[in-house]
């Protein structure tokens, strides 16, 4: 059996218990004990995410795997986790795989989890090449692969057989950064106020106001003094985002913008210039599809109808014209043939004009 870690709910730390439940006066040893034999006793009621063979490699010697950090992971909806060795011939890889409740605590696992030399074909591809194999997202899950990298096809088949997929629409938030001068893989995306400690420790939980719904992108940018930090959050409307902003504003250092339901914020740079470069790079675009008829020339479309009506006329003349042929001479064939009589012959005539 492969030996699996489940967390709790959302932003919850794993193995806390309600008030009374006795952890209180435990070491710190012996809490995360039980911690982990909660999580292993939970996991049990879950199906195996790794199929038995990808592609022509067969699974073997399946590993425990450990959570580096637990809180960020509960943060970003950590369901299970796994770790198994495929194997074929003299080839081999070690495949691990992060299942995600939703697609944005998988974005937001591949960026915490995508190392600084990465190489990533585009920022709209969640691939990215690491020194020893790749690491990827898909829907809520994020894959790891080390040694010989499984072929798209085996990928593909194996989208197919994981538990629980879900596809929904990944975060909008990312494409609004400015790309100039970014740092490769600097970025990290804050779903709450442990990601935000993580991250950008400059700021306090209640100055983003999670408990808005608030989300937030970061990125690390270069400039002719050094790097500096930007964190833009993202508010269900424009007056919430203009009341954080000021908020922002007082923070020691800070240089802020707001643009729409954004507000983006660099703290203490160390290029004022530089600063207001990027930020001047941060713009909302509202992008709204609307579908509309395409419009047509009514004259034409007139024209086209009595064609339409002169067509099913002529059908209908031609379609009487052969029923009227196919029925007199059935009926001549019938009194050759003796099968009508005489009196059926007659013609009944009603004299109305008399």
């Amino acid at each position: 059996m492969l030996r699996r870690l489940k967390t709790g709910a959302r932003g919850q730390w794993p193995g806390a218990s309600h008030k009374g439940t006795g952890v209180r006066g435990q070491g710190p040893a012996r809490v995360a004990s039980a911690a982990g034999t909660v999580f292993l006793l939970a996991t049990c009621a879950h199906a195996a995410i790794f199929p038995d063979q990808i592609g022509d490699f067969a699974k073997s010697s399946p590993k425990a795997l450990s959570v580096a950090d637990q809180a960020l992971y509960n943060e970003y909806g950590l369901v299970a986790a796994e770790q198994a060795e495929y194997s074929k011939a003299d080839q081999h890889f070690t495949a691990t795989a992060w299942h995600m409740r939703d697609s944005t605590g998988a974005f937001a696992g591949f960026e915490a989890l995508r190392p600084p030399g990465a190489v990533q074909n585009s920022p709209a591809q969640l691939a990215a090449r690491t020194s020893d194999g790749m690491i990827l997202a898909f829907g809520n899950y994020v894959f790891q692969f080390t040694g010989n990298v499984p072929k798209q096809d085996d990928l593909e088949e194996l989208y197919n057989q994981v538990p629980e997929l879900e596809q929904a629409a990944l975060p909008a938030l990312p494409g609004f950064l400015p790309r100039e001068k970014m740092i490769p893989n600097s970025e990290r995306y804050i779903l709450g106020p442990v990601s935000l400690q993580r991250f950008e420790p400059r700021i306090a939980p209640s100055v983003a106001a999670f408990h808005l719904s608030a989300e937030g992108q970061l990125a690390t940018y270069q400039s002719p003094k050094g790097p500096m930090t930007l964190v833009v959050f993202a508010y269900p409307t424009p007056n919430i985002a203009r009341e954080r902003y000021q908020e922002f504003q007082n923070l020691p250092g800070a240089v802020a913008k707001r643009t729409g339901p954004l507000v983006g914020v660099i703290l203490q740079p160390p290029d004022l210039d530089a600063a207001e470069r990027v930020l001047g790079g941060l713009r909302y675009e509202a992008k709204l599809t609307l579908n509309e008829k395409v419009p047509q020339d009514e004259s034409k479309g007139f024209a086209k109808l009595i064609l339409n009506i002169f067509a099913v006329s002529g059908v209908l003349v031609g379609l009487s014209i052969l029923l009227g042929i196919a029925f007199g001479g059935f009926r001549a064939v019938l009194k050759k043939m003796g099968f009508v009589r005489q009196d059926e012959e007659e013609m009944t005539v009603l004299h109305l004009g008399k």
